[in-house]
């Protein structure tokens, strides 16, 4: 990787700063493209009602198409159909696609008569789809 990789965010979330830390580290990135608020909103709210994504993912190829360069990686996370056809379209193109994988941490309390059970999801790592 060269020292000017770029992460573009096709992500429903903002990073942490443990995935930020980890992307530069792991990764080399130094730079970050976020989709517009437009795109984010759409990414994050997928009808469910879409019998075939190949209209709906468009935009976030177009995204993706003017944003990368050489040795850039994108982080891909959503809907599982849309995932699914984003990363098939970096696949395709030959532009390393990733995904964070984390560890449940859960912690448990008690609430007077209760226990209540909080799940905690820490980063791991990112991990490339195959």
């Amino acid at each position: 990787m060269n020292n000017k990789t770029s992460m573009i965010l096709v992500f429903s979330h903002e990073l942490t700063a443990t995935q930020t830390d980890d992307a530069k580290e792991s990764l080399g990135v130094c730079n970050f493209i976020k989709m517009s608020q437009t795109l984010q909103d759409k990414w994050s709210n997928v009808l469910p009602e879409l019998s075939d994504l190949d209209e709906f993912i468009t935009d976030f190829e177009k995204f993706i198409k003017t944003n990368v360069k050489m040795g850039d990686v994108v982080l891909v996370q959503g809907d599982f159909g849309a995932t699914y056809g984003v990363v098939n379209f970096c696949k395709k193109n030959g532009i390393k696609a990733v995904y964070a994988t984390t560890k449940r941490v859960i912690k448990e309390r008690i609430v007077g008569d209760k226990v209540v059970k909080n799940s905690v999801f820490e980063h791991v790592r990112f991990r490339e789809y195959r």
